[in-house]
């Protein structure tokens, strides 16, 4: 137990000295040596006042405090192994006029790549031919899918949802937009500092106390008894006392407590640097889309021009149903809602990024963009940009080429946001929206939730980075989010909150994850936090007191 557990200890005494300072490793190696010196030269002696179960003991204790506070630790790596997997392997690639499927390691710049239906993008690069609705929740966090086509930017790792394309690699490997990602994650994992360098920080002071107490006590016991052998027990015995198996403690058995009470109420602690900087928060930077919103898209309101809106949610639906869009899941569900049963289409037609068209009995049918579904009225212009305005995504319903009204499509608030932003502002917290939407759907939703600060067409980038402008002014800033694109952002800030319904990547980098997906429980993290950190100080004040 002594030279064989006990090695790290003696190492890390080592080195501590080595350079300079006294840390626990000190302390532990320092305690439980002479602990075990005198117990060998007691029963060598014959005496019985041995020490041998205190040494074990400490050392078990020590190391046992050091395993809670590393387990998490081994974790970090995941929230990396999440992003890297985004991205294919394979690619097929244009190469002397045939298609090759290729290892992405093998892909140069300026090669010509096809991406097809359903499958995931390996390099950024341009798109020579074709169009494609692609998911880029990575990169924007949102749920609908962006329209690209020829002369337009796509990005690793992203998603093709409907429609194949060929595009140009303009970045591969390292110089990607998902590895940036990646390297940010990994930067901002690796700076922050576990709050158990306040035991070494106490141990710089205490270790020559300690030593010069021992030393007292020895000289003081020889003058007074005037026999050295029982000085040097009674040194001994100040040496062993102080051995810091109540400070190695003091901080792993205060998070234990603290992280069961959090599991007991939804929040789940990662490490013990969210216990120690949850409660300094005075910034909270909070992603819109599945974090103040639900994260998926619903029916808010149809405008009708010709028939009813049973009929137009009818007929939209039923075409819809061929598609894989989410607004045609949103479409879908809202037939359901009604109780509609949908009708049987024919001659199916996809114009990705527009709409699709079809045969519904004898009429022809078109639903989509409004701007291509059919020309525009300058009344029906401006009742469409007033949709717009109030941040809904709208689509349009043709029947036999007549405008038959718009249906306005939205992310809606979660039923708990408004009263969980209203909380947090009246404890003095700054709240501060970003997302990757559009200006008008971000003031929509801050307006509704009364948040005065937002930003809107944020890349995870431009989160990460204002996140650490608002911390080189001194701030301490919390992040609460649910995708992968808030990853950086995530390990960038102080302490992050992520929703359990949210992408596991999100989860793996965030100090701290809400089980009940509400943000009203980043108050209760806060006030759990501050409880145990004044706990973990008070173990400290008692262990040197005693």
């Amino acid at each position: 137990m002594q030279f064989i557990p006990g090695l790290r200890f003696y190492r890390g005494a080592y080195f501590a000295l080595r350079g300079g300072a006294a840390n626990m490793d000190v302390l532990v190696a320092l305690g439980t040596s002479m602990a075990w010196l005198y117990s060998c030269w007691a029963w060598y002696a014959g005496r019985h006042d041995l020490y041998f179960e205190a040494s074990a003991a400490i050392i078990t204790l020590v190391m046992l405090g050091k395993w809670l506070e590393s387990r998490a630790k081994h974790k970090t790596a995941s929230a990396i192994s999440e992003l890297l997997a985004l991205q294919p392997q394979t690619a097929r690639v244009e190469r002397n006029g045939q298609w090759l499927e290729l290892a992405i390691a093998n892909i140069q710049q300026g090669d010509i790549l096809m991406v097809r239906d359903g499958e995931s993008i390996a390099v950024d690069g341009v798109i020579l031919s074709g169009s494609i609705a692609v998911d880029e929740a990575m990169l924007t966090g949102e749920s609908i899918p962006a329209s690209k086509t020829i002369g337009d930017t796509v990005f690793a790792g992203t998603r093709s949802s409907q429609g194949s394309i060929t595009i140009r690699a303009t970045s591969i490997g390292s110089a990607t937009q998902l590895a940036a990602i990646i390297r940010m994650v990994r930067q901002a994992q690796g700076s922050k500092a576990p709050i158990q360098r306040l035991a070494d920080q106490i141990a710089a002071i205490f270790v020559p106390a300690v030593l010069g107490i021992a030393l007292l006590t020895f000289i003081a016991t020889w003058l007074v008894l005037h026999d050295p052998s029982t000085a040097l027990i009674h040194a001994i015995a100040v040496l062993v006392i102080a051995c810091p198996c109540a400070l190695g403690l003091a901080t792993p058995t205060a998070i234990m407590v603290g992280v069961g009470l959090g599991a007991k109420n939804g929040l789940l602690f990662r490490n013990a640097s969210a216990l120690e900087l949850a409660s300094h928060i005075d910034t909270l930077i909070v992603d819109k889309t599945g974090t103040l919103t639900e994260g998926q898209p619903k029916v808010s309101a149809v405008q009708l021009i010709n028939g009813t809106e049973s009929e137009f949610i009818l007929h939209a639906a039923s075409i819809e149903a061929h598609s894989q869009h989410p607004l045609a899941h949103a479409l879908i569900s809202e037939a359901q809602t009604r109780q509609l049963t949908l009708l049987s289409a024919s001659e199916i037609h996809t114009e990705v990024g527009l709409g699709m068209s079809a045969q519904i009995g004898n009429d022809q049918f078109k639903v989509g963009r409004p701007d291509w579904v059919t020309p525009l009225t300058a009344a029906q212009t401006t009742q469409l940009d007033a949709m717009t305005q109030a941040g809904q995504t709208v689509i349009a319903l043709a029947k036999n080429d007549q405008l038959q009204g718009f249906i306005g499509l939205k992310d809606t608030p979660r039923t708990d946001a408004k009263a969980a932003v209203k909380a947090l502002q009246q404890a003095g917290i700054n709240i501060i929206m970003l997302t990757g939407d559009n200006p008008a759907t971000a003031a929509a939703i801050a307006n509704e939730l009364g948040i005065t600060t937002f930003q809107a067409q944020m890349s995870p980038k431009d989160k990460a980075a204002l996140i650490t402008q608002l911390q080189a002014q001194g701030r301490h800033v919390a992040m609460a989010g649910d995708g992968i694109n808030d990853a950086p952002a995530l390990a960038a800030a102080n302490v992050s909150f992520a929703m359990q319904s949210g992408a596991s990547v999100a989860i793996e980098t965030a100090d701290i994850t809400l089980m009940h997906n509400d943000i009203a429980h980043i108050a209760a993290a806060i006030s759990l936090s501050k409880a145990t950190i004044r706990k973990i100080r008070q173990n400290y004040i008692f262990r040197l007191y005693l």
